[in-house]
């Protein structure tokens, strides 16, 4: 096994089901495999960059293979031969300082959808108006994808009208990778989505949070005064595949990358009222590959 996949070991029910079909995964419904179905684009880049081996980052010297975890850059692969992904929404990824890079798939999110995902070191966190933003993360208050927009219109009416949203000025410095070399961007983003006038108004979501840490670490960024105004929604009928899945927790806790993708997908079908056709489905295209590649290498050890 590579060393990018080292000690990383598939959940027990996980197995290699990955296809082109234009029909989108349901984990483990109606006995589906996890990760069938997927819209994907090639994966011959990374099959041949993974027989290269490791390379050195560019920026930092690091051995790595595909990408560079630490300055969120392409190492072995070029941008052209790799999907690029536009979102609905932006994406905000808090991520726990104590959390591995190498072993987040946050950094999937801000490759693919790099216009459109932020990453932040915690405690570096926006000030977020709660009537434009989410946070996905489950709780006794959360509600689902479905029930998301009415309950943040139904906010939007008893706030004050904002003819424009323009965020505001971030109480920490940013030091990590993603959210420092963002910040400047982010803002004009919003700023010109914004601009768009009684379309955008008209749409209360403009920002969805993720958290990106062992869920033995959420806590801490879960609780913070920053986010506790904000809607929180959860992700109920979706489980895991995650070949780190923790001990002790159930499967219906995601791994980032499954949270933001399954978010997305929800939010196409219920919230745009668009049937899904795999718009979203490249956010997996790393995920996918190295799911198979650890289930082969657990196949071989026998183990599978």
């Amino acid at each position: 096994m590579s060393g990018l996949l080292q000690d990383q070991l598939p959940h027990p029910d996980c197995c290699d089901k990955t296809t082109v079909r234009r029909d989108s995964p349901d984990h483990h419904r109606g006995g589906k495999e996890p990760l069938q179905g997927l819209t994907l684009a090639s994966h011959t880049v990374l099959e041949e960059a993974q027989k290269r081996g490791r390379l050195k980052c560019l920026k930092c010297g690091g051995s790595r293979m595909f990408f560079c975890y630490t300055c969120c850059l392409l190492v072995g692969v070029t941008p052209k031969e790799i999907p690029s992904v536009k979102l609905p929404v932006k994406i905000d990824i808090i991520k726990h300082p104590n959390e591995t890079d190498g072993k987040s798939t946050a950094i999937h999110a801000k490759i693919l959808a790099s216009s459109d995902v932020t990453i932040y070191t915690y405690p570096c966190i926006p000030d977020y108006e709660k009537d434009k933003v989410v946070l996905v993360f489950p709780g006794p208050g959360a509600v689902s994808v479905q029930d998301m927009m009415q309950r943040l219109s139904e906010q939007t009416v008893r706030q004050p009208h904002h003819a424009c949203y323009e965020p505001r000025v971030k109480r920490l410095k940013c030091d990590d990778a993603g959210g420092a070399a963002d910040t400047a961007e982010e803002s004009k983003s919003g700023a010109s989505n914004q601009a768009k006038g009684s379309e955008s108004r008209a749409f209360p979501l403009h920002r969805v949070v993720f958290i990106d840490s062992t869920w033995n670490q959420t806590n801490k960024i879960s609780t913070d005064e920053r986010l506790q105004d904000l809607l929180q929604v959860e992700l109920k009928m979706r489980k895991t595949c995650f070949w780190r899945h923790q001990k002790g927790k159930p499967d219906t806790y995601l791994a980032t990358i499954e949270a933001i993708y399954y978010f997305l997908k929800d939010f196409h079908e219920h919230c745009l009222a668009q049937e899904y056709s795999g718009e979203y489905d490249n956010l997996l295209f790393f995920y996918s590959y190295l799911h198979s590649v650890v289930t082969k290498a657990k196949t071989s050890a026998g183990k599978c």
